[in-house]
C-alpha cells in the first residue's frame, strides 16, 4: 500500500539501510524515492515510460556496487529496459497504477523479474520485419539471457530472465 504512495520504493533482502534521494524524478510523480543498494532489490515503478530510464539506473547502480563485469550490467540493463517498456505499452499495471521490476546477483548470474497485472495476450518474441520499428524486445531478451521465460502471478504475469553476471 505505502509503495504506489511512495511512487519508487526498493527494498534490499541484504541491507535494512533506507536512504532518501530526491531528485527531479521524485517531484514528476509527487513524492519521496526510497532506495536500499544489496545483492538483491525489488523496485515498485509508476506505470509510465519514465520509469524505464529509473529502473537503468537502479540496477545499473546495484551491479557495480556488487562488482559485475561493466559488459554484464549493460546486458542487465538492456534487458530490464525491454521487459519494462512491454509491461508499459502492452500490459495492465499492478493496483496503485504500477509494476514492480526486481533483481538479484547470485553464483556469476543475475535474475530479472517485471511484475505486471497481466495483458490481453502471454509475452513471446515477435519476428518483426526489417522495416517494423518495434517488435524485437523479447528476441534480445533471448538472445542476451541464459534463459528467460513467463509465468502467471495470481492477477499478474511475471516476465523473468537469467543472464551471466561474471563479477570483477
Amino acid at each position: 500500500s505505502g509503495s504506489a504512495e511512495l511512487g519508487i520504493v526498493a527494498r534490499s533482502e541484504f541491507c535494512s539501510f533506507a536512504a532518501s534521494i530526491g531528485g527531479s524524478f521524485a517531484a514528476s510523480i509527487g513524492g519521496p524515492v526510497l532506495r536500499e543498494v544489496g545483492e538483491a532489490s525489488v523496485v515498485v515503478l509508476p506505470c509510465a515510460p519514465a520509469s524505464v530510464a529509473v529502473a537503468r539506473r537502479h540496477i545499473t547502480a546495484d551491479l557495480l556496487a556488487a562488482g559485475v563485469f561493466e559488459a554484464a550490467i549493460g546486458d542487465a540493463a538492456l534487458v530490464v529496459s525491454e521487459l519494462l517498456s512491454n509491461a508499459v505499452l502492452h500490459a495492465r499495471p499492478l493496483p496503485g497504477r504500477c509494476l514492480q521490476v526486481s533483481w538479484a546477483v547470485d553464483a556469476g548470474a543475475v535474475e530479472i523479474t517485471v511484475t505486471d497485472g497481466g495483458g490481453p495476450t502471454r509475452p513471446h518474441p515477435a519476428r518483426a520485419s526489417l522495416s517494423s520499428p518495434g517488435g524485437r524486445g523479447l528476441g534480445i531478451v533471448e538472445y542476451v539471457s541464459r534463459r528467460w521465460g513467463v509465468r502467471a502471478d495470481g492477477p499478474g504475469t511475471t516476465v523473468w530472465a537469467v543472464l551471466p553476471a561474471p563479477c570483477t
